[in-house]
């Protein structure tokens, strides 16, 4: 029978935590603290793991029982009521053990139900002869909802604690997860969010979802999920280049007959660029061709490692046509989601992000957002980058209207002036006057910069690296064919030292796409083409966006042109050059000008501003620069040997006859590679 002997299978932590009523985060803790090598709550343990945790609960459930009640014989119980709807936990309640002694007892006989399980006449059975007690079976009853027993107390105290929120402070609380689906353009991408819509929706809303906004809320488990229904990653990576980060969770869709594709590894690649957790959904592995393994190899070989091989990449095997692992997806999703900690302040002023945004005719400009922080409301002043609006209506994923909407809510907008563009990030301001001002400083700023955000060319690599920024040369490299593709990143990342990195952020075959300009423009990088040309529509966006694509089609050409760029972000060396030494021979003091050192030059020369040395007993006792360099009333530019001149110094005036001043300058030598 399944499930008769558990202890001897092993059992994924998460699994473990449900069954013992405590958090994945709680329970990967512990099993850290038992000794237990634990990476995630997808990491599998065995009996002697689940027996460590089963004897360290019990052991922190009895130091919190009173010392007497434990040396005290139990009495023996004749009978206890029982209701059919009565849960493990209240069972155990009812039997004065804790929940998880009886839990234990149950997956002792095989039997895996968590304490928040409704009892059922097997469990029932084994838990009379554990505790040597008959039951009474009553019927079901309606009753408030239940508290936790103490040994649960003693498990969630620390955690509940923290989830209280402070007096007169404004709380961050736990959010839906947003999700954005992608994936080969035949893999089932749109099969599978139609199968999840669909099976979201209660017989009374018999029609489907009455309006499509971009993003619908999907329940499982009694919690949310926010899908984006966008196509691809191209809008995705738009987003990010816009400056919006709203996608959580990625679920990636890879067919279980085709493998990974061109358009997979492209999607791999913007979702790492992005730094986003991913999902694998293995789909259609209901048909006879599926081969899961060859599918996982071929993810392995692409950075993406399932959790079962050693690496730490969730994959489900599905079927988006009949609905096969579909709930195991939802609950692998709001697992990742657990462990990321997702939280949202809705008391914070509200801000988000435009999904969708389109001209109504009957509504007007409108736009779907995602609120990120703060609760949005009707009436609010809503400021885009640019557009404004006051909120006169919003209407949730099913085209009903709301009131207000808080963090990770899909919410569509009505009563906006303009029609923003998607990744726009919003804010509410506290009057129209502040909107409309801001508005008119955006435009005014666009017009003068041409653009409002800056991206990267091989001109301005050196200048980004002075503001501060990584030196590392990020690229999009496309080739005529794969031989020439891992030739030439193989070349450039042969440039990459301790100082300068070469990032190849994607690599492809075939012409430059307007797909690759976008993950350009969201990773500020550059776009080498060897032997293919970009199309019209890359063209046109990399003009507007103000990316740089470079087409080659000699080899040697693209390595000179990295290495340039690279040598720039090298930091120069210094390289100091003696011009020439003056002594000073008489001291003056001038009105408004202070002390002047009259000087004569003993050998070189001296320019004004030089750097120098002022050297008193063959000791230097100031470094520093010349303010002004006279000669007689005359200021001058420089004075050669055999010459007087008065020189005065930048914050220095403590000179004395006999002084010699080394006269220098610094010069920067670039390197190159």
């Amino acid at each position: 029978m399944k499930g008769e002997t558990p202890l001897k299978n092993k059992i994924r932590v998460y699994e473990l935590a449900r069954k013992l009523d405590m958090s994945n985060k709680d329970l990967v803790a512990l099993l850290k603290e038992l000794g237990v090598e634990v990476k995630t709550h997808m990491s599998s343990v065995d009996s002697k793991a689940v027996q460590k945790v089963e004897k360290a609960l019990s052991e922190a459930t009895s130091e919190k029982q009173d010392p007497l009640e434990e040396k005290a014989p139990s009495p023996e119980k004749k009978g206890c009521d029982v209701h059919e709807n009565d849960s493990i936990k209240k069972v155990a309640e009812r039997l004065g053990v804790p929940g998880t002694e009886a839990v234990k007892a149950l997956m002792d006989a095989g039997l895996m139900l968590s304490a928040t399980a409704e009892v059922t006449p097997k469990a029932l059975e084994v838990l009379e002869k554990a505790f040597k007690v008959k039951f009474t079976l009553l019927p079901a009853e309606e009753r408030p909802q239940k508290k936790p027993s103490g040994s649960e107390k003693a498990v969630r105290q620390k955690k509940d604690d923290k989830k209280k929120p402070s007096e007169g402070k404004p709380v961050s609380v736990e959010r839906s997860p947003i999700v954005t689906v992608m994936g080969h353009v035949d893999h089932g991408k749109t099969t599978l969010l139609d199968y999840i819509r669909k099976s979201n929706v209660s017989e009374r809303e018999a029609g489907g979802i009455t309006q499509h906004i971009g993003a619908y809320v999907v329940k499982h488990d009694k919690k949310s999920i926010v899908f984006l229904d966008t196509p691809g990653h191209e809008a995705f990576t738009a987003m990010r280049a816009r400056g919006a980060s709203v996608t959580d969770i990625v679920i990636l869709v890879v067919a279980a007959d085709d493998g990974v594709m061109p358009q997979t590894r492209e999607a791999i690649d913007h979702i790492k660029a992005a730094d986003v957790p991913i999902v694998v959904a293995i789909n259609k592995v209901d048909k006879p061709t599926a081969k899961v393994d060859r599918v996982k190899q071929q993810l392995s070989d692409a950075g993406l490692v399932p959790e079962e091989w050693g690496g730490d990449v969730v994959m489900v095997d599905v079927s988006a046509k009949s609905g096969q692992g579909i709930p195991q997806l939802l609950e692998m999703v709001l697992l990742v989601a657990e462990m990321q900690e997702l939280k949202g302040n809705p008391s914070a002023s509200p801000a988000g992000v435009v999904i969708e945004a389109q001209l109504d005719k009957g509504k007007g400009p409108v736009a779907t957002v995602i609120v990120q922080q703060g609760t949005l409301k009707r009436g609010d002043i809503v400021l885009f980058t640019s557009t404004w609006g006051k909120v006169r209506a919003l209407l949730d994923s099913k085209g009903q209207r709301v009131k207000k909407a808080g963090p990770s809510t899909p919410v569509e907008i009505l009563g906006l002036d303009e029609v923003p563009q998607p990744g726009e990030i919003f804010k509410v301001v506290s009057s129209e006057r502040e909107a409309r001002g801001a508005i008119s400083e955006n435009r005014s700023r666009e017009r003068d910069s041409g653009a409002l955000m800056r991206r990267a060319s091989f001109e301005d690599l050196y200048a980004q690296m002075q503001a501060g920024n990584i030196p590392q040369l990020n690229l999009v490299v496309k080739c005529d064919v794969q031989g020439s593709v891992e030739a030439l990143c193989a070349s450039l990342e042969k440039l990459e030292t301790h100082e300068v990195g070469v990032s190849i952020i994607h690599r492809g075959v075939g012409r430059i796409s307007e797909s690759d300009v976008m993950l350009a423009s969201a990773s500020n990088a550059v776009i080498i083409g060897f032997s293919v040309r970009p199309d019209v529509n890359a063209k046109k966006v990399a003009e507007s966006d103000g990316i740089e694509i470079r087409t080659y089609d000699v080899i040697y050409d693209v390595i000179d042109d990295a290495k340039a760029a690279l040598s720039g972000l090298l930091k120069p060396t210094l390289h100091e050059e003696r011009l020439g030494e003056v002594e000073i021979r008489e001291l003056f003091k001038v009105p408004k000008a202070g002390k002047i050192a009259g000087c004569h030059v003993l050998q070189g020369l001296v320019r004004r501003n030089s750097r120098v040395r002022v050297v008193r007993d063959g000791i230097v006792i100031w470094d520093g620069r010349i303010a002004t360099l006279r000669h007689f009333k005359d200021e001058v530019r420089e004075i050669k040997a055999g010459y007087d001149c008065g020189i005065a110094l930048e914050g220095f005036q403590d000179f004395e006859e006999g002084d010699v001043l080394e006269v220098y300058e610094v010069i920067e030598k670039k390197r190159t590679l």
